[in-house]
């Protein structure tokens, strides 16, 4: 709390009294509001000039304030901009507010502070249609760019049936068939240098390497690549305007479908957001449940991973047998939850069901098989030699070039810096368990598998705790938010009744507030930001997902490597289209 007191005293000091205006929300992040004119002056001073300054930019997203009821305290404002930065020597996070009025209001860029900026910056303006005065391509992201309207703003239909049906006459094909043509100028390329006529290539959007749809256009010299631009979208759902139009706890199988290879991983940074929001406590069995499972799914996610990126440099067996191994765990999965890579198991305030009988059997089967299995991929894959040159000093970055990127996870251990959410910020009872960082030196390509092997073995070390340490007790709260009256007491008076009918039709009624939770997720750092208004809807619902921040790098450390070589870059960063798009 002293740093909290800290940083915001230290800020009204610096900035005047006047300029500083505190905003207290449920998750005790300390949040400020500063004038539009003076956001980049003040991030500046964040990023570069305070105490163990907030060197990563975690997330910069808006918020569409115009039919928000509950505000008490806040500026008035038509929109609202939110920087969320992440000071690692302080362990700790600050949020910026910037109050925006009018129907299309700007504000400064702050891509000269941030490179990673750039995309979240694309994005509001795509989502919300606020201007970034400066920003070097301020073009559709996530949209179509013949694309009518800002999908996140309150007056956007969040369904077809809003809409009228969809329709492609042949003049419209012309028209989006013309809008997809890239044009190098714009991009602020060359067509040719001196002697050198450079080639544009498209790679994808449907191409193996790529992992799904995405579209890189590469500006080559020959083979070797010295530029390129990313087109993302393809596999954009609306996640977060749906979050706004389902339940608090419909919403929950929605986040599957983000990083759809982390399964009940997905569910856990909601959970906890609305939580906190709610003031809910977790029982502990509950709390070693969860552990237990989002473990099971990070060595599902990293089998993935490991079997494609084998096969993303040639070699083609191991995939099979990763995801024979994945297979044995969804067998796991299913018996548990009843389903198997989309469980949507947890629930706010705990999980569905208890384990069922026989839990401890399959769980200690998979512990005892899977060890051998690893040990004999790392001769198949990370001791070959064909493997080792094609993925050695490939796509390499610093530390601080990570942390200017936003890069979290693996990929940031693989530069050898040892953070990990789960040890640095223990969430659902993590600071009880035994296990040890994995961490790398070169922050390359082979490097991010070494780490990722690694944490394979240590999420083995934490089931088996799980196992041997599963406490009894209830699998969920009862807190009235979370759980509707038990059966015996609906039936002994009507309030009952009628509390548990409106919990189970129309979901619980979260207090007004704002709350963010993070966590280590199976690909970097995985957040949710809510926003309630008092409804038993959220007002705002933010992902903020690893993918994103991590694909935007690819261009920076694929400049001077030949496209064999971009496709390594891809496999090793281990993102999902789903988890960039959302």
């Amino acid at each position: 709390m002293e740093n909290t007191l800290h940083i915001t005293e230290e800020l009204r000091t610096t900035f005047g009294e006047g300029t500083i205006i505190d905003q207290p929300t449920c998750d005790a992040i300390p949040t400020v509001w500063v004038p539009w004119n003076r956001v980049t002056e003040i991030l500046t001073y964040l990023k570069t000039k305070t105490d163990n300054p907030y060197r990563m930019l975690f997330d910069l997203t808006a918020i569409d304030e115009r039919v928000r009821s509950h505000r008490q305290g806040q500026p008035e404002s038509d929109f609202t901009v939110l920087y969320h930065l992440l000071s690692y020597d302080r362990n700790e996070d600050i949020r910026i507010k910037v109050a925006l009025r009018g129907e299309y209001p700007s504000l400064p860029s702050v891509t000269k502070i941030w490179p990673s900026a750039s995309w979240y910056e694309r994005e509001v303006w795509d989502m919300f249609g606020i201007t970034f005065d400066g920003h070097p391509h301020l073009t559709r992201i996530l949209m179509p760019p013949t694309w009518k309207g800002h999908p996140l703003r309150k007056e956007h239909p969040a369904r077809a049936t809003e809409m009228g049906p969809f329709q492609l006459p042949g003049e419209k094909e012309d028209v989006e068939q013309r809008a997809l043509q890239f044009r190098p100028e714009e991009w602020g390329m060359k067509r040719r240098h001196e002697d050198t006529d450079f080639l544009f290539l498209n790679l994808g959007p449907q191409h193996p390497g790529t992992h799904g749809l995405l579209r890189v256009i590469l500006e080559l010299d020959g083979e070797e690549i010295v530029d390129a631009v990313l087109d993302i979208g393809y596999h954009h759902r609306a996640a977060e305007k749906m979050g706004e139009r389902q339940s608090w706890h419909t919403f929950i199988p929605y986040t599957d479908r983000i990083d759809y290879m982390g399964g009940v991983m997905n569910n856990l940074p909601y959970v906890l957001a609305v939580e906190k929001l709610a003031g809910i406590e977790v029982p502990a069995r509950a709390k070693v449940i969860r552990v237990m499972m989002a473990e099971f799914f990070r060595i599902v996610s990293h089998l993935v991973w490991y079997g494609t990126f084998a096969q993303d440099v040639g070699a083609l067996s191991p995939v099979f047998y990763t995801f024979n191994d994945r297979e044995r765990i969804f067998s796991l999965m299913e018996a548990v939850c009843g389903g198997r890579m989309h469980p949507a198991w947890f629930r706010i305030g705990g999980v569905a069901q208890d384990l069922p009988r026989g839990w401890d059997k399959m769980v200690q089967d998979f512990l005892d098989y899977l060890p051998s299995r690893l040990k004999e991929y790392d001769k198949i894959v990370m001791q070959n030699r064909i493997f080792k040159a094609r993925t050695m000093g490939i796509g390499s970055y610093t530390l601080d070039e990570a942390m200017e990127w936003g890069v979290t996870g693996p990929g940031l251990r693989a530069c050898g810096f040892e953070w990990d959410f789960r040890k640095k910020r223990p969430y659902s009872g993590y600071d009880q368990f035994e296990f040890d960082i994995p961490a790398a030196q070169h922050g390359d390509c082979y490097d991010r598998g070494v780490v990722r092997i690694e944490e394979m073995r240590q999420s083995l070390r934490i089931i088996e705790q799980c196992l041997k340490n599963m406490p009894s007790g209830p699998y969920k709260s009862d807190h009235q938010l979370a759980t509707p009256p038990l059966k015996e007491r609906t039936m002994h008076d009507i309030e009952t009744l009628i509390t548990h009918f409106l919990n189970v039709s129309w979901g619980p009624v979260i207090p007004p507030g704002e709350a963010a939770f993070a966590i280590e997720a199976t690909k970097g750092n995985n957040g949710y930001y809510l926003v309630s208004d008092g409804s038993t809807v959220p007002y705002r619902v933010r992902i903020r997902t690893p993918s994103f921040p991590h694909l935007q790098m690819v261009p920076h450390i694929s400049r001077g490597f030949m496209v064999p070589d971009l496709l390594a870059i891809l496999g090793s960063i281990d993102y999902v289209l789903a988890d960039v798009d959302r």
